[in-house]
């Protein structure tokens, strides 16, 4: 139980956090891996080694340190968390696991202020944390079981399908092992996909946008072969690099239901879908459904890449697009094609007559991306809360 004495112990010690920084997390991570080296068969290694995950834990822990006495206020970020964990099948065991952990960190890091009485107070409100995720991850996971085509746990897929969309992306296709019909989800959802590469110490999970309608047969995502270097040209992201040159039609994975927060909501209003890259995926999931449904009012299809030969669903696209009468504009960084909406340059929204009023906006891509256009946005007016986006990775805040 948390009581109020242990709230105002809390509140001291957010000082002692913010100068800590992610160094804190960072530490943290090292000690559980190190202790539990199991769970890197769960966690996004390559997220810690580019310490996205530790910055992302770090201002989880000072908003709520922050927010101890009104944690209702953290509500989406909850979801949002909730949602990510089902995706990798956090089980209530594994909370146990951080949390001591995460005590024993900071004891270890400041020693000297860690009294008995600190110790106490961020047990109790770790515990209360821990439970509030527990709680909701146990309600997202019987819904999903209980559910027309649900599952707990994993479940095994063969790959039925793979497709390249692009010069760096491919989707693959997958239906279950077991012939039975597979959840529906909303369009800008998640899936989960575990794979065994032989080459890898441990199992990797991932988690892509889901990148069609539902069907109620199998799942679609695409994915971008993550490439480095120098020259942007040498294999670089473990599990796209996989998926690109191993998986094969036949070829068995595990996936686990479809999650997320950030999904087409219809408030019957205008649409504007934003994307850049690989962002573009959960797009073309919600154009997908929104032709499906027959969508009566306008939508608006903005996207950024490097060039045409990046330029992923292209065809279908443009095919959804003229179908429905809707408008798209097209922005090629690299690219000069002259036509009515293809763009040379990066993307400016001062150029496209938008719903800025009444419209809803969605954004998926780089973060740097996704800060350039939702300031755009603001400048013509849009209100925040209607933008809506989708960090792939580790959340962070535009």
């Amino acid at each position: 139980m948390l009581t109020d004495q242990h709230i105002e112990i809390i509140k001291t010690t957010i000082p002692l956090l913010e100068s800590a920084g992610p160094v804190l997390t960072g530490h943290f991570y090292q000690r559980m891996f190190t202790h539990n080296p199991e769970l890197q068969d769960i966690f996004n290694m390559t997220n810690q080694h580019s310490g996205r995950q530790q910055v992302a834990l770090f201002e989880a822990i000072a908003a709520y340190a922050k927010n101890i006495e009104n944690v209702a206020v953290l509500t989406s970020a909850v979801e949002r968390i909730a949602q990510k964990h089902t995706s990798f099948n956090i089980k209530a065991n594994h909370y146990a696991i951080v949390g001591h952990h995460l005590i024993e960190t900071l004891r270890e890091l400041a020693s000297e202020a860690f009294t008995s009485d600190v110790e106490e107070a961020w047990t109790a409100a770790y515990q209360v944390l821990a439970q509030i995720f527990i709680d909701r991850e146990a309600q997202l996971y019987q819904e999903r079981s209980a559910t027309k085509g649900g599952w707990r746990d994993g479940r095994t897929f063969n790959l039925v399908e793979k497709v390249a969309e692009s010069e760096l992306v491919k989707s693959f296709v997958f239906a279950p092992v077991d012939g039975e019909a597979v959840i529906d989800y909303q369009p800008g959802q998640y899936v989960g996909i575990e794979i065994s590469d032989p080459n890898s110490e441990f199992n990797e999970i991932r988690q892509y946008s889901l990148s069609d309608k539902a069907n109620g047969e199998n799942f679609r995502i695409s994915v971008k072969r993550e490439l480095g270097g120098v020259n942007g040209n040498v294999p670089q992201g473990i599990v796209s690099n996989y998926l690109h040159d191993e998986l094969q039609v036949g070829d068995e994975v595990n996936l686990y239901a479809p999650a997320g927060d950030f999904f087409f909501n219809d408030r019957q209003a205008p649409v504007v879908l934003v994307s850049a890259g690989v962002g573009i995926t959960p797009m073309q999931s919600m154009l997908e459904t929104l032709n499906q449904q027959g969508y009566n009012k306008p939508v608006h299809y903005l996207h950024a890449c490097e060039n045409s030969k990046q330029h992923s669903f292209a065809a279908r696209t443009t095919e959804l697009i003229e179908r429905n009468n809707w408008q798209q504009s097209i922005w090629y960084r690299t690219e000069h094609i002259t036509t009515e909406h293809v763009h040379f340059g990066q993307m400016d929204l001062s150029a496209v007559e938008l719903p800025v009023e009444q419209g809803n906006f969605y954004l998926c891509g780089p973060i740097a991306f996704m800060q350039f256009a939702k300031q755009q946005l603001l400048n013509l007016g849009v209100a925040s809360a209607n933008i809506h986006y989708e960090v792939f990775g580790p959340h962070a805040e535009l």
